[in-house]
């Protein structure tokens, strides 16, 4: 394999956030290079600067031996680079085809005939199953994340990026776009895949390059590799990958959830019909591809979304008295006594106040009729140190404002506020995004500890292994609606996925 592109020296800032500090890396023909690391080590702004997105303030670029500053992303494009990004840049009322050609120089008048050929073309050469008739807001997530794919191919690109590339994608389209990217591969192809799942780098890539806090600290060949070799280098220490999940007790029921519908913003249903159960001592998984529903469902139990008519949430307390949740705020539920704990997927936005510090944040649970001078800080400060030291926040003082902090540290101090609270039920969206791999894993057994307490906990989360080891039952989600309840001790990834891509199953 030949090297077409060599990043030497790469430094990049904002403010005084350094994002890359002195990379140099390699890219080659016919390889899949993965590039590892937790959120904020600096793998997407260094592909952005690849790209043509971010210029870097200092270092070089070089392909084929030859020197190129790329002020665009253009200039990368018109130098066979291009990056697939995880949000995509589609327009929906336009067919595959209009997207792919979308942006480049030709005649006023295009042969449509002639493009859907040759789409359909590079769609045979890679096995993509893509119709270049189809409008954009007809497709499923995969085919979208094909259309991008193919925007860049229809280019002529020979090295293509992707960001992250399966966070939206169900276990069997997964492995579909590896067997895609095998296929670019062998045509010579280089791919780099920005990612932090360790299985999937152990699955598809040739070598891994890490980055941590900026800097590359290791580039080895996978084949040498393993998890415990990889999550090591990731954090910089070792780390026991281990979720420590104890047997379920299947207490009181705590949850009932009949006939919940919610409607979005545009009218249409956000949820569709969604009926199950949630008991104390068990750890709820809620599974599906992102959009499928997670967000209106939690929103909906902790009263922030209206449920529409003729829903049923009944929450039953320690002596099974039931208690409707429907037409409720969050101050009228507190207010009834209802012990639910609630940490959203919006860390700023829904579940801190950034101007605040830990302190202040912690007596907001106690804030009942405005701010006083006279609200008592004992507790909430001895609340606020406890989160600090037991998960590591890494913040000057409990004074500083949140938002001050990295969103890891934001993260923290929100799951350790709400669960510090004993909630009879605990609603957790996305509990350890954003954080370093040692303390997610600190955050999984502390969600087992609420669990042999008698909590009932409700896991929202985006990485199928996690939801398979730490939760009892999983609950799939497929656009709004239930796809079933399985046993997590029993079911597959397999499974999982099918549900995820609307296959029905029995509850469990």
């Amino acid at each position: 394999m030949t090297e077409t592109i060599k990043l030497r020296n790469i430094t990049k800032t904002f403010g005084k956030t350094i994002a890359n500090s002195n990379v140099s890396l390699d890219i080659r023909k016919g390889e899949i290079l993965a590039l590892l690391g937790e959120n904020g080590s600096g793998k997407s702004t260094l592909m952005n600067i690849l790209s043509g997105i971010y210029y870097p303030d200092s270092g070089s670029i070089f392909i084929d031996g030859v020197k190129k500053t790329f002020s665009s992303p253009k200039d990368a494009l018109n130098e066979g680079i291009g990056m697939i990004h995880q949000h995509f840049k589609l327009i929906d009322v336009f067919t595959a085809s209009e997207n792919i050609i979308l942006g480049l120089k030709g005649k006023f008048f295009i042969n449509k005939k002639q493009v859907e050929n040759k789409v359909e073309e590079i769609a045979s050469r890679y096995s993509f199953n893509i119709d270049p008739k189809k409008k954009i807001y007809e497709m499923s997530v995969s085919e979208k994340q094909t259309v991008e794919i193919m925007k860049v191919l229809y280019r002529g690109v020979d090295t293509m990026i992707l960001d992250e590339p399966t966070a939206v994608l169900t276990p069997q389209e997964t492995e579909r776009l590896f067997t895609v990217l095998r296929k670019m591969r062998a045509d010579g192809k280089a791919i780099i895949i920005i990612t932090h799942k360790l299985n999937e780098v152990l699955a598809i890539s040739d070598r891994v390059g890490i980055l941590r806090k900026g800097e590359l600290v290791e580039v080895l060949n996978t084949k040498d590799a393993d998890s415990e070799k990889l999550t090591d280098l990731m954090v910089g220490e070792h780390v026991e990958l281990k979720i420590d999940r104890s047997e379920p007790s299947y207490k009181d029921r705590v949850l009932e959830i009949r006939h919940l519908n919610v409607y979005g913003d545009d009218g249409n249903k956000a949820l569709d019909n969604i009926s199950f159960e949630c008991y104390g001592g068990e750890i709820l998984g809620i599974a599906g591809v992102s959009g499928s529903g997670q967000k209106p469902l939690l929103e909906a139990i902790a009263g922030l979304q209206k449920a529409a008519l003729h829903s049923h949430i009944n929450y039953f307390d320690s002596e099974q008295k039931k208690v409707h949740l429907v037409g409720k705020n969050p101050k009228a539920i507190r207010k009834l006594g209802v012990g639910l704990a609630f940490v959203p997927e919006d860390r700023l936005g829904m579940g801190l106040v950034g101007d605040m510090g830990m302190t202040e944040n912690m007596m907001l649970r106690s804030y009942e009729n405005g701010f006083s001078p006279f609200v008592e800080e004992k507790e909430p400060s001895r609340l606020a140190k406890n989160v600090m030291k037991d998960l590591n926040v890494v913040a000057p003082d409990t004074k500083t404002p949140v938002r001050k902090l990295s969103g890891g540290n934001v993260q923290k101090v929100l799951v350790g506020r709400e669960i510090a609270m004993s909630p009879r039920l605990l609603l957790t969206a996305y509990a350890v995004r954003g954080l370093d791999i040692n303390t997610s894993y600190a955050i999984y057994n502390i969600l087992d500890q609420q669990k042999k307490k008698g909590t009932a906990v409700i896991y929202v989360g985006e990485d199928l292994d996690v939801l398979l080891a730490l939760t009892d039952r999983i609950l799939v989600l497929c656009d709004g609606k239930m796809s079933g309840i399985v046993d997590s001790r029993k079911t597959t990834k397999i499974e999982v996925g099918r549900m995820m891509a609307g296959e029905r199953k029995v509850q469990a």
